[in-house]
């Protein structure tokens, strides 16, 4: 039952992340700029072709190949329990991989990663 309820919490996840992804591109020009809140935060919509900070830019199919041994590797310790995680540590992990999917997914459909990078204003 506890799987159930850690794959619907990542399809939700994912899907907010898409919805909020949609936004940004929507409504933000390419480096552009929001305040979220005025003289505190803001956000700035980039593209990214790589790893964290455009590392390894380009190879989107070699992150496509991680993620799928990623996938596996979570889909094995789930049921073989050979690792000592806690209920929570297994939610932390759910919440991690539906980020890692959002991404998978702006990789495979656009090329890139749509990134919204907070920024602060003092």
């Amino acid at each position: 039952m506890q799987l159930l309820f850690m794959g619907l919490f990542v399809l939700v996840a994912t899907v907010a992340d898409q919805f909020t992804k949609y936004l940004t591109v929507s409504n933000i020009p390419l480096h552009g700029q929001v305040d979220v809140l005025p003289g505190v935060v803001g956000l700035t919509y980039y593209q990214n072709t790589g790893a964290a900070f455009s590392a390894m830019e380009g190879m989107r199919w070699v992150f496509v190949g991680i993620f799928v041994l990623l996938t596996v590797a979570v889909i094995w310790e789930y049921f073989k329990k050979s690792l000592p995680f806690s209920k929570f540590d297994r939610w932390c992990i759910a919440a991690i991989y539906a980020g890692g999917l959002g991404n998978m997914i702006d990789r495979v459909r656009l090329g890139y990663v749509v990134d919204m990078i907070k920024t602060e204003f003092i």
